[in-house]
């Protein structure tokens, strides 16, 4: 039971109410609690699933078209590969190259 000197001191309850909701579907306010957040994870999930379909799309794109190098954030290329693109690029001698390049060109994603 609740004292009659305590229901006189607290006869009057303030209450505050915080609307919560992702949907940001409460009129009278800019942005709902809960929605910034939401929408902040949304693009968090969105780029990562971009990232992975860009890499995705370059390596599958690669081996379509028969490329020789692939260069995606997944699989970073050896130290050195450069040199060893710039070698395989100086094979091809001016004498064929108009050979080569009918057969196959040396394509880089």
């Amino acid at each position: 039971l609740i004292e009659a000197d305590a229901v006189q001191k607290y006869s009057a309850l303030h209450i505050v109410g915080m609307v919560g909701s992702i949907d940001n579907d409460f009129c009278g306010t800019d942005m709902t609690i809960g929605t910034d957040s939401a929408l902040h994870r949304i693009i968090e999930v969105v780029d990562a699933i971009m990232t992975t379909a860009q890499s995705y799309l370059a390596l599958v794109s690669a081996l379509a078209c028969g490329a020789d190098w692939v260069l995606i954030p997944e699989m970073p290329p050896e130290d050195g590969w450069e040199e060893k693109m710039c070698e395989k690029l100086s094979a091809v001698t001016q004498s064929d190259f108009y050979n080569f390049q009918m057969k196959r060109t040396i394509t880089v994603f």
